[in-house]
């Protein structure tokens, strides 16, 4: 009888072990897949008004979870930590508007593109502006948020305008409104949504001077998921899902690109 339930005893612990090895060696498509973005960009990234993190970027990470089979899990860091972020570990990709630039090929490695855009000016009405060209004289000043494309542009191309760098993209947009700033630099869609908030005081010069496309931004060395991810977008684009999210979030940036002219590319 003893001997009887030893054996029972050690076919348990048998179970119990291939159990616990078999967590152990689960596939690592079952960890939580975090997404670095700033939720301070809408429509690309933001909070809902239960607090809630919504947009684009969101719904693009949700959706490339359940393709890759994996919970997503949004961690809000400011722009200019998420490279940081991704670098140490902290999280497993950027999914924040980033614009896959030289500059920043030389510290993380980037998807295919999803969406083409620009940069462009956001002007004081009375700077009577009319090109990036105009806005590089003495006596002018260009807003830029730090971390971003536009300060990248700035350093490298704007010698003569004085530049002041500030944190948030909510303070750059405040400067010219105040006309304390004669122009600020940035996308394409934000200078619309911009300009649509304050139209009596500013305008939108949406023609690009500086074409750029935005990626997922991944840790270097990361070829797996790279290609994973790439597979994801090809397969999200030709099953329309670019197509649904500007519909639903862009639906009036695009009409109103059309109407002027600009292209509009997502």
């Amino acid at each position: 009888m003893l001997k009887a339930f030893n054996r029972g005893r050690l076919l348990l612990f048998s179970v119990l072990g291939l159990v616990l090895a078999g967590l152990a060696c689960a596939p690592a498509g079952r960890q939580p897949l975090i997404v670095g973005m700033e939720l301070n960009y809408p429509p690309f990234e933001m909070v809902d008004a239960r607090g809630q993190a919504d947009g684009i970027s969101v719904e693009l990470a949700k959706a490339l979870g359940q393709y890759l089979q994996r919970e997503v899990r949004i961690e809000n860091i400011p722009f200019d930590g998420l490279i940081p972020a991704l670098k140490t570990g902290k999280i497993d990709l950027i999914i924040s508007s980033m614009t896959a630039t030289t500059e920043r090929t030389q510290s993380i490695a980037f998807s295919e593109p999803y969406l083409h855009t620009g940069l462009c000016l956001l002007v004081n009405r009375r700077a009577n502006l009319h090109s990036i060209e105009q806005a590089d004289q003495p006596g002018c000043t260009i807003v830029v948020k730090q971390g971003t494309t536009g300060q990248l542009y700035a350093r490298a191309h704007l010698q003569r305008a004085r530049v002041l760098v500030l944190e948030k993209e909510d303070a750059c947009v405040l400067e010219v409104v105040q006309g304390k700033a004669q122009a600020f630099i940035y996308d394409q869609m934000s200078v619309f949504h911009h300009w649509q908030h304050n139209p009596q005081t500013t305008e939108a010069l949406l023609k690009p001077f500086q074409e750029e496309d935005w990626a997922i931004g991944l840790r270097l060395g990361d070829e797996a998921l790279k290609g994973r991810v790439n597979a994801f977008l090809a397969d999200y684009r030709a099953k329309g899902g670019f197509q649904r999210l500007g519909d639903h979030y862009l639906k009036e940036q695009k009409a109103a690109f059309q109407k002027l002219g600009v292209p509009f590319d997502f």
